[in-house]
């Protein structure tokens, strides 16, 4: 084949590549290749595999591609060009995720992620218990952006709670689980809140407004089962959480001054302002509180004593860039705040999974394998609704199969990104599909890297709290029944 078979297709389609010799089987060999060697490398690593081993298996696929792309007379020139332009078609969100690690350092040190703890745990009641925890949780997970770091500190101790009221241990896991992975969609500190439109094409904030369309009323069904299950129970003992309430205030100045900084950038993202920019205010605005409402904890972090301008220039650059540390004594807190204050660098990882991830896609642009697994998944694909149920089936057939989260949402996000945009469908569905289907049940299959995570750290088999995680399986059906009924699919403009 001739280098000139190779032809950029229609403007709106965004370097998309088209190969007229390319068949289906050789485009998807690269695919193959990629989930047999992300499913044995999770296999040996488990929970470590995202530290930097399934990047380089990405790479590795990247170079499966570049072969079938050899054979078909692709130069390597034309896929390093379109390694650039994936890589540069990410740069927003690559920004954003930094100063989404900023924003989270200067939001624990002034005492915002803190107080909604604090706040959060005075709502528990026995009767109300199952129902409390999923909001706590959902609270927790919106301020850290992490469903593992909640589980992994309130939730084990709303599970102790609830053995000690004598409720199944399913049904606290369930509770838990459910808030805690609402508040890990719609938080804007999330890394697969990021990832998700990263993939898609879509902007942040617009993915979140558009992403809430499905996943309230989700989190809406699953909080009423959760009251009548409530009431069902037999409850004996308190909920007794004073020792960490103690310890919270203990440590920080607690007080409802600390959230004019989060009601502003609501504001802001209500408004629509660029998110870098809403997220930058959000940063000095809590690094301002910080030095006002906690300067013992800047002080802390600076390693001195006596606050000055230049250790609280330090103290401040220090929780906005690295991972910082909080003195406590309270083992849970400890955790809570080391997960949640690691600045832009602990960002890094999932912005060198997201680049990697450009290489691989990338390379599959640049042999034309994504124009044709895209005009083949629109064959089959015959309906808008279609589209949408093999999204859906993509990334539940990646997390039982490669058996991470993060990888549900890339490799779907590269394959159905030009079919989306074919069928004139905004990017806005395509992430919003992604989190529904790709990020929430990955909690549910017992080898997926957070099944294996969620299940350790609660105490909890998958098996006992699989029903009982109402939100996480409510969701996907929840995303095509708003496809199938044709509720809020929004079209791109052009179209």
């Amino acid at each position: 084949m001739k280098s000139q078979d190779i032809k950029p297709s229609q403007p709106q389609d965004e370097h998309i590549v088209e190969n007229i010799e390319l068949n289906i089987w050789e485009a998807l060999i690269p695919v193959f290749a990629l989930v047999g060697m992300l499913a044995y490398n999770v296999y040996v690593y488990g929970d470590d595999a995202l530290s930097g081993s399934n990047q380089f298996i990405l790479l590795l696929g990247g170079a499966a591609a570049a072969i079938v792309g050899v054979f078909n007379k692709v130069t390597f020139k034309q896929m390093i060009e379109e390694v650039a332009e994936n890589i540069k078609s990410t740069t927003g969100a690559l920004l954003i995720l930094l100063m989404v690690g900023a924003l989270a350092g200067t939001w624990l040190i002034s005492g915002i992620i803190p107080s909604m703890i604090y706040y959060g745990l005075q709502i528990l009641n026995p009767t109300i218990f199952l129902a409390a925890s999923v909001i706590i949780c959902a609270i927790i997970s919106i301020a850290t952006g992490s469903s593992w770091t909640t589980s992994a500190t309130v939730g084990i101790a709303l599970i102790g709670i609830g053995e000690a009221l004598g409720i199944s241990l399913g049904m606290t896991a369930g509770a838990v689980l459910s808030g805690a992975y609402f508040g890990d969609k719609m938080s804007p500190l999330s890394d697969t809140t990021n990832l998700a439109p990263a993939m898609a094409g879509s902007e942040l904030f617009s993915h979140i407004r558009y992403m809430s369309l499905t996943t309230i009323p989700s989190i809406l069904i699953t909080f009423i089962v959760f009251i009548i299950l409530g009431f069902t129970q037999d409850t004996s003992g308190s909920a007794d959480t004073s020792q960490l309430l103690t310890d919270l205030s203990s440590t920080f100045n607690i007080n409802g001054w600390i959230f004019l900084v989060p009601l502003t950038v609501i504001i802001l993202i209500v408004k629509k302002t660029p998110p870098l920019i809403a997220l930058l205010a959000g940063t000095l605005l809590g690094a301002l509180f910080a030095i006002i409402f906690q300067p013992h904890i800047v002080a802390q972090i600076a390693g001195v004593e006596t606050l000055t301008f230049k250790s609280a220039y330090q103290g401040i650059m220090d929780a906005i860039t690295v991972k910082t540390s909080i003195a406590t004594e309270n083992e849970t807190l400890k955790e809570l705040f080391s997960a949640s204050g690691k600045g832009m660098s602990g960002m890094l990882g999932t912005i060198w999974l997201i680049i990697c991830a450009m290489v691989f896609g990338g390379i599959m642009d640049a042999i034309g394998a994504l124009a044709r697994i895209s005009q083949a998944l629109l064959s089959l694909a015959t309906t808008t609704f279609g589209l949408f149920a093999s999204t859906v089936a993509s990334c539940l057939a990646l997390n039982v199969t490669a058996s991470d989260q993060y990888l549900a949402l890339v490799v779907p996000g590269k394959m159905f990104k030009k079919a989306y945009e074919d069928r004139g469908l905004a990017p806005e569905n395509l992430s919003r599909t992604l989190e529904d289907s790709g990020t929430v049940t990955s909690v549910l299959v017992p080898w997926n890297t957070c099944g294996a995570y969620q299940s350790g750290v609660l105490g909890v088999p998958v098996v006992d709290y699989f029903f009982f995680a109402i939100f996480n399986w409510l969701s996907p059906f929840m995303t095509l029944l708003f496809a199938a009924f044709s509720i809020k699919i929004k079209q791109l403009a052009n179209k």
